[in-house]
């Protein structure tokens, strides 16, 4: 007998053993290195804007306010006329109309202070969350208001009855054998990240819809996020689409507020539950049980809220469009040049992320 056959001769026995005994194997958690789990900032953002040239101009400009998870956000505004605050699809808005004729230079945008924390739903088997056919029972309003196709007049960026997505939705679904609708969402997530690679193309400037990034088997934060919706809504899971910044460390020390998009699903209301539930689709482990304990039900600390759509096309639309402008004289110029500021950068709480045994997470 060789040594790696008693090995393995032994470790049977064992197995044997704790069996015929009636105990349960107990298997150490997984605990991932430390990560920032609460931190604060100053963030500034919006548009630096000149003007050039005599003649009259108009720009308009809807900024969104941001908001996190958990924590604490207190907000000032950069420029100080020409506004008025309003609600649009849910969210809270600065709508900026600035109208002249002198050539000036200012800042149109949002500064905010920022204290925020890591949230997580605990359970990793989904034990509170209510069935597909539930939720369409319990909350008709949110199952109708996401879970239909989102387009301009030219492009459905979010498909859920595309033929191929209905295809690998359904396939996912069957082999899950749930109706659960937090475990088919997680095992749709693990699709997504089995099967289409994070790769962004900063020379192609347009988003891409669903059924391209499922045939390219690519895409950027945006595209994963659209065909991870999509794939839910096909099996009738309600999710939606979350925009607003990634406030990462560079290698040199520097902190850089980067434009992000994620998703969110609905999967109830009980226990810990709130209702909607963050996925991060743009995650690039090689791992699928990382990416599950790290992304799916987590959205950390780093992330910043922006807007949030509320399933209609006019929602997407306005979550992807900027800053306009119109002049009434061609020898009239109009720089805009975008910034995501970040100052006073500090963690104030780091912790390890533990996973148990029986898929319970929390942090330590």
């Amino acid at each position: 007998m060789t040594k790696k056959t008693w090995y393995l001769s032994v470790a049977c026995m064992l197995v044997l053993l704790v069996v015929l005994s009636g105990c349960e194997m107990i298997f150490p958690p997984t605990t991932y290195q430390a990560t920032a789990t609460k931190i604060s900032y100053d963030i500034s953002y919006g548009y630096h804007v000149k003007t050039m040239g005599k003649g009259s101009y108009q720009i308009t400009y809807l900024c969104d306010t941001p908001e996190v998870l958990s924590g604490t956000i207190t907000y000032d505004l950069l420029y100080q006329e020409d506004y008025h605050i309003k609600t649009l699809f849910d969210n809270t808005v600065i709508d900026w109309n600035v109208s002249g004729r002198d050539q000036r230079t200012f800042d149109l945008g949002v500064t905010a202070s920022v204290e925020s924390a890591g949230y997580l739903i605990s359970d990793l088997n989904g034990a509170d969350a209510l069935t597909i056919a539930e939720i369409q029972e319990r909350y008709p309003e949110i199952f109708t208001q996401y879970t239909q196709v989102q387009a301009n007049e030219t492009t459905c960026f979010i498909d859920p009855y595309d033929p191929d997505i209905i295809s690998i939705a359904s396939m996912v679904f069957l082999d899950v054998q749930t109706n659960n609708s937090f475990k088919v969402a997680q095992s749709l997530f693990s699709w997504l990240k089995r099967n289409i690679q994070y790769q962004i193309h900063p020379d192609e400037g347009a988003v891409r819809p669903a059924a391209v990034t499922l045939e390219s088997r690519q895409g950027d934060c945006d595209d994963l996020s659209f065909l991870y919706i999509s794939l839910c809504r096909a099996v009738d899971i309600p999710a939606r689409f979350i925009r607003g910044y990634l406030i990462t460390e560079n290698t040199d020390g520097g902190i850089t507020a980067t434009p992000h998009a994620w998703a969110e699903v609905f999967v109830g209301v009980a226990g810990q539950l709130s209702g909607w539930i963050p996925v991060e689709c743009a995650c690039s482990s090689t791992s699928i049980e990382i990416n599950i304990h790290q992304n799916f039900g987590l959205e950390s600390a780093s992330h910043l809220r922006l807007f949030t759509d509320d399933g209609s096309n006019a929602s997407l639309a306005t979550s992807l469009t900027g800053i306009s402008y119109v002049t009434r004289d061609p020898s009239i110029t109009i720089i805009l040049q975008p910034f995501a500021e970040i100052q006073n950068y500090q963690v104030l709480e780091s912790k390890n992320l533990v996973i148990t045994d029986s898929n319970i997470r929390y942090y330590e």
